[in-house]
């Protein structure tokens, strides 16, 4: 399991792979920590000696190549500085008494000088870069690894992170930075027990019967174990990042819950109209199934399609998602059926059994929606989620920092403590990689590096410019450079791009560079994930239109469906992008330092949202489209598609957002974000969007709504997708086999 955002190929990765190959002595990832005093004094020498003796004691972990202690790191730059000085007062001494007429002497001095002075210059780019704080009640650690840092094993994060807890440094507490600390996140917590519980209750004001509550969650549990341990037995041989489980876990216990209920649904209402337990658990399956196998495979098409960003990230997401999502199926279909027949008729309430055969009559509706009311419905409806979506266009694209992270978590309390100490920049310094025209000899080195680092040092936001050294071929300078603003703001963004944008003319020629760093990172993957964003979102559209195409052999319905997806897909980006990057009713979603959104998450609730968004109209439209075909006029018919089908999409829709909503309260700030994106998503699509705006919108377009070309009927297939042609059969042949027969 790795903890690292990557894209193969980008800018970021080729300069990293050229630090990589040039700097083969300094290969491998490095991690932070933060030591700093709990009273705010400086350390004694009793602290400095225990710290040392901690970071020295970390060689013994697997992986590990070192560590490097802050107050050593300071000493020698300090001692460097102080050399620095020394020198030119020996050099200016040495020149006070030289006699003249001692040219060869003179010369010698000369060439010291100019040394002394690169020298000066050099530590002078560093002035303000520090490894202990001013103060001297902070310091930093570092712990270099064999490998990079993504390539780290999470056991040997996960041993470093707990010995830093348990530190025996006396007075000093001691924080790790995020690398370090990222580790698997919990697949139960107490916010996602809520949420199942939830949607316990849902099931239970449906079912009425505590079988009916234990079917749908057992078969939700099973499917989340078999995908869960499906797709984990494969970390072993493809790099997962920590939170691809957490995403197949919402969708399959989501789905599992929401398949299985419509499955039971039907059955129940055919058993209290007298059918026999065997027949009514195969039109059941026959019908409601059939619905679900179709509605899944949206879902499933969806996330798969997310393999053609060609960003590996995204597309293992989308197949974990999509497997759960096929195992959810595949329950729903064979072991809830099975789970029916054992149980027999205790699916019911013994008040149900009671009227088995003469169940209460339900009023249909004969009369049409007011048109003022559609109307008002919407313009309402469309100006409410306009609004909802306006912070959208301010959207800003990150990845995640320890900022982001719970106030009482090792990282934050790292990020804050080095952005409050440090600077914000230490917490995402840069790697710059300066290609020279041509290699030059060991001895220019230094005065190159000083000509080049006085440019970089030059940018507004440049706090400080290290050198790192000079590649064997003396082709490639590298300097660490610390930019004065954290890795997730814009002016560092703006620092990466005029680095990238920017040569350096010497005299030998031009200098081209490269950077590697988190805020490089984030800039390339914003920039792919912005390249194809457009292509998915024209697949996922251009799929939703053909699968409902399909399903209701119309034109105008596929093209309002996916309009008033748009709408709630634009209105839950705006509502992410307020509260988690502006910080509106941030105390109330523990948003306690708005920041970017997450690279990936936009196209990720593209999705997932879609699918669900195509379920929820299936099951609305289906039975408009139903009760139309057998006589009742278009906008009748619309009332009674809606009432015949509320009931359900409504408990399929507080089941999803109960599950899903669990997930924002979880300790890891990239499951906030997609927990509140799917639970807000799934609110505004089902409830504002299919069972308000959707119905309104047909009723003022009427007739027109079902229109469809000839030539188009002729060439489209019918799907029968909710198996209507399995019910037509038994109507046909007494669909009622009386009760207690097989």
């Amino acid at each position: 399991m790795s903890s690292a955002f990557s894209i193969p190929g980008t800018q970021t990765d080729e300069a990293q792979a050229q630090l990589t190959e040039k700097f083969p002595a300094a290969q491998g990832g490095t991690g932070t920590m933060v030591f700093v005093t709990d009273d705010g004094a400086e350390f004694s020498d009793q602290q400095r000696e225990e710290m040392g003796a901690f970071l020295a004691g970390l060689d013994d972990i697997p992986e590990v190549k070192g560590t490097v202690d802050g107050f050593d790191t300071q000493d020698e730059l300090d001692l460097q500085r102080q050399q620095i000085d020394d020198g030119t007062a020996q050099l200016e001494a040495a020149r006070a008494q030289l006699p003249p007429g001692q040219e060869a002497q003179q010369e010698e001095l000369d060439r010291q000088a100019a040394e002394l002075e690169q020298g000066a210059a050099l530590l002078e780019l560093s002035e303000d870069a520090r490894f202990v704080s001013e103060s001297g009640s902070a310091a930093i650690g570092t712990v270099t690894f064999t490998k990079n840092t993504d390539e780290v094993p999470e056991e040997t994060k996960t041993t470093i992170a707990d010995r830093a807890e348990h530190a025996d440094v006396n007075g000093v507490d001691v924080y790790v930075s995020d690398i370090l600390a990222q580790s698997s996140p919990s697949l139960v917590g107490p916010g996602e027990i809520a949420g199942v519980l939830v949607a316990a209750i849902v099931l239970f004001l449906i079912l009425r019967t505590l079988l009916g509550i234990t079917l749908p969650l057992l078969s939700a549990f099973l499917g989340v174990g078999v995908s869960s341990l499906a797709a984990l037995s494969f970390s072993g041989v493809v790099e997962f990042t920590t939170f691809t489980p957490i995403l197949g876990m919402m969708l399959g216990l989501a789905v599992g819950i929401d398949y299985s209920l419509f499955i039971i649904n039907r059955h129940r209402t055919q058993l209290k109209r007298g059918m026999g337990l065997v027949p009514s658990i195969g039109l059941a399956n026959g019908t409601s199934g059939n619905a679900v196998v179709f509605a899944g495979a949206t879902v499933i098409i969806a996330l798969l399609a997310l393999s053609v960003t060609g960003i590996p990230l995204l597309g293992l997401m989308g197949t974990v998602g999509a497997a759960s999502v096929a195992v959810a199926i595949a329950i729903a279909t064979t072991l809830t059926p099975a789970l029916l027949s054992i149980v027999g008729f205790r699916i019911l309430s013994r008040s149900e059994r009671g009227t088995i055969g003469h169940p209460a009559t339900q009023s249909v509706p004969n009369t049409p929606m007011p048109t003022w009311r559609a109307i008002t419905t919407v313009i309402v409806g469309v100006v409410a989620l306009g609004v909802m979506a306006l912070p959208a266009s301010q959207m800003r694209l990150g990845l995640p920092t320890g900022s982001a992270e719970a106030p009482d978590s090792t990282q934050y309390l790292a990020y804050s403590t080095i952005a409050d100490e440090f600077g914000a920049g230490q917490n995402g310094p840069l790697l710059v990689v300066a290609n020279l025209p041509e290699p030059i000899a060991d001895d220019e080195v230094t005065r190159s590096s000083v000509e080049i680092g006085q440019v970089l040092a030059q940018h507004a936001d440049v706090a400080a410019v290290l050198p790192v050294g000079s590649s064997a071929e003396g082709d490639i300078i590298a300097f660490q450079v610390t930019p004065g603003s954290g890795p997730d703001s814009p002016a560092t963004e703006r620092l990466v791009t005029d680095l990238r944008e920017q040569t350096i003319t010497t005299d030998d020629g031009d200098v081209t560079l490269g950077v590697a760093g988190n805020a490089s990172a984030n800039i390339d993957i914003t920039q792919k994930i912005t390249t194809v964003l457009p292509i998915y979102l024209a697949v996922v559209i251009g799929l939703s239109l053909l699968i409902l195409i399909l399903a209701f052999r119309s034109v105008l319905v596929p093209i309002i469906a996916t309009v008033g997806f748009v709408l709630s897909l634009l209105a839950t980006l705006g509502s992410l992008t307020a509260i988690y990057q502006f910080g509106w009713l941030g105390e109330l979603f523990g948003v306690h330092n708005p920041g970017p959104i997450i690279s990936f998450l936009p196209i990720i609730l593209i999705g997932i949202l879609f699918g669900l968004a195509v379920d929820y109209q299936l099951f609305l439209v289906t039975g408009m489209h139903e009760a139309h075909s057998r006589g009742a006029s278009a906008r009748i018919a619309f009332q009674r598609g809606v009432h015949a089908g509320r009931a359900v999409v409504i408990a399929a829709a507080a089941i999803m957002i109960s599950v899903f909503a669990g997930f924002i309260f979880s300790d890891t700030s990239t499951v906030k974000l997609i927990g509140f994106g799917l639970a807000f998503g799934v609110l505004l699509d089902a409830f504002a969007v299919r069972m308000l705006l959707i119905p309104a919108v047909m009723h003022l377009l009427g007739e027109r709504a079902w229109w469809f070309p000839k030539w188009l009927d002729r060439v489209t297939p019918n799907v029968n997708m909710e198996g209507r042609a399995l019910e037509s059969h038994l109507d046909a042949t007494s669909d009622l086999v009386p009760h207690g027969t097989d």
